[in-house]
C-alpha cells in the first residue's frame, strides 16, 4: 500500500483520530484533523514520547516487533480535563520503508458512564444494605411486639385473625411502692433497672417458653399455651415466677433500691389479636388476664397468688398452701392459694 492510499483512507476517517508514524524514531508522517483536535500538538511535540511523555514507548516498540500490533489506552490532559482514548497501533512495512498506524478513538465517555455506572451501583448496593438493616431493626421491633407466628401473619396479610386460646396460664407481676419509687428516685436510674428487671424476666420467661405480652409501667403480663397449645402451661409460669421472685432476692442483696413484687396467676381462656391501625399491639383479653390481674392484688410483697384451677394443674409438684376464700371482684368466691418456694421454706 503506497503513501497516497494511505493518506486517502485518513482522510476519510471520520470521529476517528488517526495518525502516521515512523516505526524508527516515532515520529509523526501525518495527522488527520480529529487526531490534531484531540491532542493539538506542538511543534516540538514532533513525535509520540514528547507528545505523550507518560506513554512506555519501549514496550511499545517489543509488541510492534514481536507481534505486528498492540492496543492501549491513551490518558491526555487537555486544559482542565482528562481525555481518555483507546489506541490501536499497526506496524506496516512498504517499499517507503516501516511505518506505525495509530488509530484512536475518544473512550472518555464511555469510562464516564462506566464510572456512574459504578457509583450508581456503590449506592444501590448501600441502599439495598440500609433498607435491609431497617428492615431487620422493624422486624426485631415487631417480635419484641408479638409471637412470631402472629408477625408472620401480619407480615403476609397486613392482619391478624383475633383467636381464642383455650386453656392458657396468665401471669400478672406488679412492683410494691413503684409509685414512691418513681417519684422520689432519679427518673433514669429507675427507668435503667426496670429495664434490666424487664430483661431478666424475659429471659427466664423465654427457658420456660413464656410469651410476655407486654409492659405497663411497673406491670408485667407473661403468657404460657399460646400462640402454641402447651399442655404444662401453668407448671411454665409457676417456675418463671418462682424465678422471678429468686432473681429479685438477689438482686436486691446488692442494690440500695430494693424492687420486691407481688404476682398472680390464673388459668383460663383468652383472645389474643393485634390492635390499633397506626400503632400496633398485640394484646390478650379474657377472664384469665383479669383473673391473674385480681389475684396478684391478693399478694403481699414477693408472694404468689393462685387459683383453683392452676393449683389442680400443678399436681402437688410445688409447695403450695391455702390462702383461704376470698372476694375476687368481678368473679364468684374464689379459693386461693399461695407458691411457696421450697429452697426456703416461704417466700
Amino acid at each position: 500500500m503506497s503513501i497516497a492510499a494511505i493518506n486517502e483512507q485518513l482522510l476519510r476517517a471520520i470521529g476517528v483520530g488517526v495518525a502516521l508514524l515512523d516505526a524508527d524514531d516515532f515520529s509523526f508522517r501525518f495527522q488527520n484533523d480529529t487526531f490534531v483536535e484531540w491532542f493539538a500538538p506542538q511543534p516540538e511535540q514532533d513525535t509520540l514520547p514528547k507528545l505523550l511523555p507518560e506513554f512506555d514507548a519501549k514496550e511499545l516498540r517489543e509488541q510492534l516487533l514481536s507481534n505486528k500490533r498492540f492496543t492501549a489506552e491513551l490518558n491526555f490532559r487537555k486544559k482542565r480535563r482528562t481525555m481518555i482514548f483507546a489506541a490501536d497501533f499497526t506496524l506496516t512495512t512498504e517499499a517507503e520503508g516501516a511505518f506505525i498506524v495509530l488509530v484512536c478513538q475518544n473512550i472518555s465517555r464511555i469510562r464516564e458512564m462506566e464510572s456512574m455506572i459504578d457509583s450508581y451501583s456503590m449506592m444501590v448496593e448501600r441502599n439495598t444494605r440500609e433498607i435491609k438493616r431497617e428492615k431487620e431493626q422493624v422486624e426485631k421491633l415487631l417480635l419484641n411486639m408479638m409471637p412470631r407466628s402472629v408477625y408472620e401473619e401480619f407480615k403476609t396479610f397486613g392482619v391478624v385473625t383475633p383467636k381464642l386460646y383455650d386453656p392458657v396460664s396468665v401471669l400478672m407481676l406488679d412492683f410494691v411502692g413503684f409509685t414512691e419509687m418513681a417519684a422520689s428516685a432519679d427518673p433514669s436510674v429507675t427507668v435503667s433497672e426496670l429495664n434490666d428487671i424487664y430483661s431478666a424476666f424475659d429471659r427466664i420467661g423465654e427457658q420456660f417458653g413464656c410469651e410476655r405480652i407486654k409492659t405497663i409501667g411497673d406491670a408485667y403480663i407473661t403468657v404460657a399455651g399460646l400462640p402454641d397449645p402447651t399442655p404444662d402451661h401453668a407448671r411454665a409460669v409457676a417456675n418463671t415466677a418462682l424465678r422471678f421472685i429468686r432473681y429479685l432476692d438477689r438482686r436486691n442483696q446488692g442494690h440500695p433500691n430494693q424492687w420486691r413484687c407481688r404476682i398472680g396467676i390464673a388459668s383460663g381462656s383468652v383472645v389474643g389479636s393485634v390492635v390499633g391501625i397506626q400503632k400496633y399491639v398485640y394484646d390478650i383479653f379474657g377472664p384469665a388476664v383479669n383473673l391473674a390481674s385480681r389475684l396478684q392484688e391478693c399478694s403481699e410483697a414477693m408472694e404468689i397468688t393462685i387459683n383453683g384451677p392452676v393449683k389442680e394443674a400443678l399436681n402437688e409438684q410445688f409447695l403450695i398452701e391455702s390462702g383461704g376464700t376470698r372476694k375476687i371482684r368481678g368473679f364468684d368466691d374464689q379459693d386461693i392459694y399461695k407458691i411457696r418456694d421450697s429452697r426456703k421454706g416461704v417466700l
